[in-house]
């Protein structure tokens, strides 16, 4: 990267909502921090400083818990207070089930789960609650808090997400937020929302690192910032990974102390509540009395040396996500200027010393770690909604890699993780048959080579296509990442017009352990992955040189004029030998290639005459300058079948 930044060129391409932002009444924005185990919401109107809103209490963490314990609904401290009781009617944790489908739920919890087409509802009270219902309850009494704090209607709202949140996981928050009555200007991620709060407060430039450990989501993100400009170097985290795996391991292990094989669910909710508050405890002591009158445990003094045995192999996690994020980023951790440690979660001291080990430096801990967060998304919803503040830069990035499927089953990557967003890409891709008349756009998120090893987004169809020979046709892809990482993708057939234009929103998205592997995957099985897609165009190209020569042989009939009978048994011969390679999927690139040769070179002398022939046959009865403009004309049509690109799969669509 340059020593200097054009930070005008940056401002005009970060921020496409500017304009309808600055029609927006100043001073009336708010920024939420929607989190695993507690929530707060923030406002900075007019330029001033962050702060966080309290309720009549002075509380200003509000426990991201909802009871739907008989007609009435509840939020907060008093759901809380009746989950040990009523652990299947009161749902904590429940953003851990944002964008996700029954299936992707890797952990133990009491409730009862119904699902239809992929949407996970929570079968509570008699009714039938999405998670993002469940999410809007807890987002409308933050909405509630602020509005009694600013006297009245809220203009709008940023909500943070976890920057390993996929597309389905940001839809969802973002329809959480609808239904809370939010207009939500942008969802931001976590760690560049606090990598924000952090600059301004300190008035800092350089590299920083921020690591996000919060109650169900890790993240991990490099950032550089440098005249008001914040820009994601590289970003990875793991999107199921949190304090409340903390809890989980010590209350499994305290009730394994307790004496109890098969703990019913207010067991379960009881040690969960017990050992949340324990781990808070011992975060500054060195030990604490637990009680579990529930499973018959009294008096026991758990000390802080087995809380860190019970909980390293799961903090240990975070390590490799860490070093990834700083390789991809091209940054020694020497490099760095500072750790920012964001997230409850980061007050356990064996976080503190891991993340201490890993970036070889002393975390950064002057600012409230459950709070920055929101003081980040506060000041993005002030400069948003059009306030006189000095305006800041955001630079962020997509996580995963998005593309197309292309003929074999080869993935065409458009975007590449790490892109800067918002950001739109285009490509034009080919035909494989004349007698294509559509095409399936497959878009897939993902790092490995080949579509069947990446996550399905959406499929969708684009008909209209003219019958043209292969690799004649133009279709123009188009993929538009918005600010909250949310895409759009339009596929247009350039001689036509045909147009057909997809918002990509999964029913669930990918499931943690998806998300996690990914990329590792796209590392470790490079060379295989290669090698895959490698075979897989050599298997295109094949295909394509054998359709030709089987269509040729059609339209030769039995004139041996044009192909003698000798000949003709060589073409048909490798014919066969093409036939029998294309049936074989574990040929190699490098065989199907020379059969592909083969075929080329047998077929050459065939492919001339029939050139020669059709040649002979437009010049007669022409005269020499028409000769000569058809001769200019195949040279232009030449140039352009030279720069086709990949072709898109046409299945169930080669109609004639």
């Amino acid at each position: 990267m340059a020593d200097s930044l054009d930070t005008s060129a940056l401002f005009q391409i970060e921020e496409p909502e500017a304009p309808r932002a600055r029609r927006r009444a100043a001073g009336r924005a708010i920024g939420i921090d929607l989190g695993t185990t507690h929530s707060l919401v923030a406002v900075a109107p007019s330029g001033a400083a962050p702060r966080v809103l309290a309720d009549a209490g002075g509380n200003v963490l509000v426990p991201s818990v909802v009871s739907y314990v008989g007609a009435d609904t509840r939020v907060g401290v008093a759901a809380r207070a009746e989950q040990v009781d009523h652990p299947q009617q009161v749902i904590s944790s429940v953003k851990r089930f944002m964008g996700r489908s029954a299936q992707d739920i890797g952990f133990s919890h009491p409730y009862r789960i119904v699902s239809a087409d992929g949407v996970i509802r929570f079968d509570v009270g008699g009714r039938r609650l999405t998670p993002i219902e469940v999410s809007a309850e807890i987002l409308a009494v933050l909405r509630t808090r602020a509005e009694v704090e600013l006297g009245g209607a809220v203009d709008g709202a940023v909500i943070t997400v976890p920057a390993y949140f996929d597309d389905a996981q940001r839809q969802a928050t973002k329809d959480a937020g609808r239904i809370a009555g939010l207009d939500v200007y942008r969802l931001l991620a976590e760690p560049t929302a606090a990598a924000l709060a952090y600059g301004l407060d300190r008035g800092d430039t350089g590299l920083f690192a921020v690591y996000d450990l919060g109650g169900g989501t890790f993240d991990i993100s490099v950032l550089r910032l440098r005249e008001g400009v914040f820009q994601v170097l590289a970003t990875g985290g793991d999107s199921a990974l949190g304090g409340d795996d903390f809890d989980r391991a010590l209350a499994a292990w305290l009730i394994e102390r307790a004496g109890v094989t098969a703990p019913d669910h207010g067991q379960t909710a009881e040690a969960l509540h017990v050992a949340r508050a324990a781990k808070e405890t011992l975060s500054s002591e060195d030990v604490v009395a637990v009680d579990l009158p529930r499973a018959g445990l009294a008096g026991f003094e758990l000390t802080r040396a087995q809380l860190e045995a019970i909980v390293t192999p799961i903090a240990r996690r975070t390590i490799s996500p860490c070093r990834q994020a700083l390789k991809d980023a091209g940054i020694a951790p020497e490099e760095l200027d500072g750790v920012v440690l964001v997230g409850g979660s980061t007050r356990t001291p064996l976080v503190r010393r891991l993340v201490e080990q890993v970036f070889r430096r002393e975390p950064l801990v002057d600012l409230d770690p459950d709070q920055v967060v929101a003081f980040g998304a506060a000041i993005q919803a002030d400069i948003l909604s059009g306030s006189p503040r000095e305006g800041v830069t955001l630079l962020d990035v997509v996580p995963l890699s998005l593309g197309l499927e292309t003929m074999g089953g080869i993935v065409e990557k458009i975007i590449a993780r790490n892109s800067t967003i918002p950001i739109a890409a285009r490509q034009v891709f080919t035909n494989y048959s004349e007698q294509q008349t559509a095409m399936t756009i497959h878009v897939v998120q993902g790092e490995r080579e080949l579509a069947a090893d990446c996550k399905s987004l959406a499929r969708f169809e684009l008909r209209g296509i003219p019958r043209l020979p292969p690799s004649m046709a133009r279709v123009e892809v188009v993929f538009q990442l918005d600010a909250d990482a949310l895409l759009t993708v339009t596929a247009r057939e350039l001689m036509t017009g045909a147009k057909q234009t997809v918002e990509v929103k999964p029913t669930y998205g990918l499931s943690a352990a998806e998300v996690d592997a990914l990329v590792t995957e796209s590392y470790d099985r490079a060379e295989e992955d290669f090698a895959a897609r490698s075979s897989a165009e050599a298997r295109v190209e094949l295909g394509r040189v054998a359709l030709a020569v089987r269509a040729a042989l059609d339209d030769a009939g039995d004139d041996v004029s044009v192909l003698p009978a000798e000949e003709r048994e060589q073409v048909v011969g490798a014919l066969a030998d093409a036939d029998a390679t294309l049936a074989a999927p574990s040929a190699s690139g490098k065989a199907t290639d020379a059969v592909r040769l083969r075929l080329e070179t047998v077929s050459e002398p065939f492919a001339r005459r029939r050139m020669e022939r059709s040649l002979l046959s437009g010049m007669q009865g022409k005269r020499v300058e028409e000769v000569e403009r058809a001769i200019d004309d195949e040279g232009d049509l030449d140039a352009r079948r030279g720069g086709h690109g990949p072709e898109l799969t046409g299945v169930g669509h080669d109609e004639g």
